[in-house]
């Protein structure tokens, strides 16, 4: 009942622009489209990889650095990328252009460039930076972390500010390009990145001599300029907000409020998130999965020197203003950090700080780690740095250790893990669900072209791929309509009445209703976590099972419809008919028009009054045209306690007193 504008809602130009160029090129006769996408995306990868390899280059002056980065990405790729098993993630198309990005950058921040390669380096950062953001819709978030760092590092004196202004302005005119081709997307509009780096520029205009004083002088400036930006970048948000009536991304801020432990909260959208495991905490074994590739132990060794150098220029930076305007005083001080030094620094801690807080943006943070790594490893001035501290400084130390140890290592990478990886070249794996697969072909081969399907939003992404049927919800979160309404759809989990649930679906115009066992019956999550449980809570209904609840939750008045409906008793059936099933799957189809009283007179009419005739026939005897389940019998086992991949079976029903039949003879499958 509703037509979603896909290039406006969902990041899905590259896919676009992809359909036309297979259509143009000649190899439709010799590639499929799915190989001429996975092979596209494939290639792409190998594009990050070198952006990454070209980025240690450049920061550390030699190539070995930058194979050593990419040696350590592969042997570390369960940690650096998810493309191996999941390939069409947004991530997967954004990340190398996020990369080439970081690259231009690290290029860009060097001192004395030609005007010529300054100008082909900006249009390098304007072109990733749009290609970026227009294949990924968490963009904003990313660039916001970027812009933090640009920030940091010009208050702090680290990087020349007309380079900071003009990397703000890419970021600003990247992102309202793509607002533009989104058909003016208003959750682009409200993002924090624009409010934040308008409050930058507009808090820099209005503060003269920031860079003044002497240090508690300038100390006091930072920390009211710092004060000004937040209160302008919220103030400046709010107003954008209101304006609109946008709340797109509301659901991400009622997340960071819980997540950091800003007060609990019952909100269903927030909690969906908050009990996801990639939401969560970095576990702790990704560090022995680091360490064992020595990337983990390389990086904390580079990132503690490259710290207190950090440390050390930002004090000598604040501390005397008046001899920092000499060109020789600061000309000394940058040899310790150089500016593209100073920005992949904040970059990898801020991301550092981003992956501990979420587990799946450690892909940010990990590829990273790579780059970071490798060119401590091969740096002259970390080793400068270091030597000179331990008074062993001697430049023929310095090339020996920057060559042998990034040597050492390969070797060491090439020897524990390159047999494994040919190993796992020469696997052959297959997708095998076949429930899920008779699911499909009976969609396609028993529903009409245009009905409509309700479930979870995951089952439904499958459903429209497999056999374009309408759906009711799909997974794209980022709209606060679908969120409602996604949240209306699963009250099929939750303990509600057969008339609630069909009121609700009929709504959004719904034909036929999904159910799952693993969702119904779920235990991957602990109790408070599951669907069911998130839906209670939200509902004010105590959960299941033992523990405890919050004491102004309450008894709902009704069974988990989700149970319940298996069960085939006359408020149920009176409104959903049960269509298809298998070990995993049922599917109801909803009917129209018919009350309650109307249905239960249907199935008793349907089966043979008490006559005389019928009792002539003797106890546990049925007329042939009644041989079928009897819908007021109860199973001896309640479906509660199968497990959710356990195959029930078909045992004899006990028989009910209402039951008209008086019969015991009916079979009856739970599942």
């Amino acid at each position: 009942m509703r037509t979603i504008n896909l290039l406006q809602r969902m990041n899905i130009y590259q896919e676009v622009f992809l359909s036309i160029l297979y259509r143009v090129l000649p190899i439709q006769k010799y590639l499929e489209p799915v190989y001429f996408y996975i092979y596209t995306l494939f290639g792409l990868q190998a594009i990050y990889v070198t952006a990454l390899y070209i980025t240690s280059w450049l920061l550390s002056g030699t190539w070995l650095s930058g194979l050593l980065a990419a040696f350590w990405y592969v042997t570390n790729r369960i940690d650096t990328t998810r493309v191996e098993f999941t390939i069409p993630l947004r991530e997967n198309w954004a990340l190398p252009f996020f990369a080439i990005q970081i690259a231009a950058i690290t290029y860009f921040l060097r001192p004395n460039l030609q005007p010529l390669s300054e100008r082909l380096t900006l249009l390098a950062i304007f072109i990733s930076t749009f290609l970026f953001s227009l294949t990924w819709q968490f963009n904003q978030f990313m660039m916001l972390m970027q812009a933090l760092v640009l920030f940091t590092l010009d208050s702090l004196d680290m990087l020349p500010a007309v380079k900071a202004t003009w990397l703000y302005g890419i970021q600003m005119t990247g992102l309202l390009l793509v607002c533009i081709l989104q058909f003016f997307n208003s959750m682009i509009l409200g993002s924090l990145l624009i409010s934040f780096n308008l409050s930058v520029l507009i808090a820099r205009k209005l503060q003269k001599n920031l860079k003044t004083g002497s240090f508690l002088n300038r100390l006091g400036k930072l920390l009211l300029h710092l004060f000004a930006v937040l209160c302008l970048t919220l103030f400046l948000n709010n107003i954008i907000k209101k304006l609109l009536n946008l709340k797109s991304d509301e659901h991400i801020f009622k997340f960071l409020k819980a997540k950091f432990g800003f007060g609990a909260t019952r909100d269903f959208d927030a909690n969906l998130y908050l009990c996801e495991e990639a939401f969560g905490l970095l576990p702790f074994n990704t560090f022995g999965r680091l360490s064992d590739t020595l990337l983990f132990y390389a990086y904390i060794f580079v990132l503690s020197i490259t710290v207190m150098a950090a440390l050390a220029v930002a004090f000598h930076n604040l501390s005397d203003s008046a001899r920092q305007q000499s060109t020789g005083q600061m000309g000394k001080c940058t040899i310790i950090l150089k500016p593209e030094t100073a920005y992949n620094l904040i970059h990898t801690i801020l991301f550092g700080f981003l992956a501990l807080s979420t587990m799946r943006m450690k892909y940010l943070w990990t590829s990273h780690m790579c780059v970071f790594a490798s060119f401590g490893l091969c740096s002259p001035e970390i080793w400068e740095l270091l030597l000179k501290s331990i008074h062993l400084y001697n430049p023929k130390r310095i090339c020996i250790m920057r060559y042998s140890v990034p040597i050492l290592i390969l070797l060491y990478l090439c020897y524990k893990f390159w047999p494994g990886m040919m190993d796992e070249l020469s696997e052959l794996r297959e997708f095998y669900d076949p429930d899920t697969v008779e699911l499909m072909d009976w969609i396609n081969s028993h529903t009409p072209r245009k009905a409509v399907f309700a479930g979870s939003m995951q089952l439904l992404a499958g459903v429209k791929l497999c056999t374009g049927r309408t759906l009711t919800n799909h997974p794209h979160y980022e709209d606060n309509s679908l969120r409602e309404r996604t949240k209306a759809v699963y009250q099929i989990y939750a303990k509600r009445s057969p008339e609630d649930v069909h009121a609700l679906l009929r709504s959004f115009g719904t034909d036929y209703v999904i159910l799952e066992d693993s969702i119904c019956y779920e235990r991957r999550h602990q109790r408070g976590c599951r669907l069911r449980d998130l839906l209670d809570i939200a509902n004010g209904h105590m959960m299941d099972g033992p523990g405890e609840n919050d004491p102004d939750l309450k008894l709902a008045g009704h069974p988990r419809f989700c149970e319940e409906i298996k069960r085939n008793l006359p408020p149920y059936t009176a409104y959903f008919t049960r269509v298809f099933q298998n070990k995993t799957f049922h599917v109801y189809k909803l009917l129209r028009n018919k009350s309650p009283q109307e249905e239960r007179g249907r199935v008793t009419d349907s089966w043979p009054s008490t006559k005389p005739e019928h009792a002539a026939r003797g106890p546990g005897s049925l007329p042939h045209r009644s041989q079928q389940p009897c819908e007021y019998l109860i199973p001896r086992q309640s479906p509660s306690v199968l497990q959710a991949d356990q195959a029930a079976p078909r045992v004899p029903s006990l028989l009910c007193a209402r039951c008209p039949c008086q019969t015991a003879l009916c079979q009856f499958s739970l599942l």
